[in-house]
């Protein structure tokens, strides 16, 4: 029997945005038909560190996919662009490097400053990012099902 259960890794930095695309995930993954108890979260530091942790989840065997939550700003202490290409570059490959599908809900805003109209507006946003990564993780979930 294929497995049904689905990993949640949510990166620690800015939890404060991010958290409202774990909420909007959880109650449209349950409005897709899983119970509360298919979804097992983790937490990673930040979000370079999400595709070791996708694929080792995915590696078990135990998760029908593995989806991912993050929010990767410029700082302006580094080019923010290189860190975000290395996250999505790493999530796509451990997806198929492992046969399990590894899905993104990582942003990565052009321009987030620390100020309430910026936070406001992406936290807003990740409402509609959390559900789209649900209907996304049922969807394909159903679909390599059938292959």
């Amino acid at each position: 029997m294929p497995p049904t259960k689905i990993a949640y890794i949510q990166a620690q930095w800015h939890t404060d945005v991010t958290d409202n695309c774990k909420s909007a995930f959880v109650a449209e993954i349950q409005r897709q038909g899983y119970g509360a108890a298919d979804v097992e979260f983790f937490t990673v530091p930040g979000s370079l560190e999400m595709p070791l942790m996708a694929k080792k989840l995915a590696l078990t065997g135990k998760y029908a996919a593995v989806c991912c939550s993050g929010l990767v700003v410029d700082g302006g202490i580094y080019r923010h662009d290189f860190v975000a290409s290395a996250v999505l570059h790493g999530i796509v490959q451990a997806s198929l490097e492992t046969g399990v599908p590894v899905l993104s809900a990582v942003l990565t805003p052009h321009q987030f400053h620390e100020h309430e109209a910026h936070r406001a507006w992406f936290t807003e946003h990740m409402l509609t990012k959390g559900k789209e990564l649900a209907e996304a993780c049922a969807h394909i979930v159903k679909s390599l099902a059938a292959v």
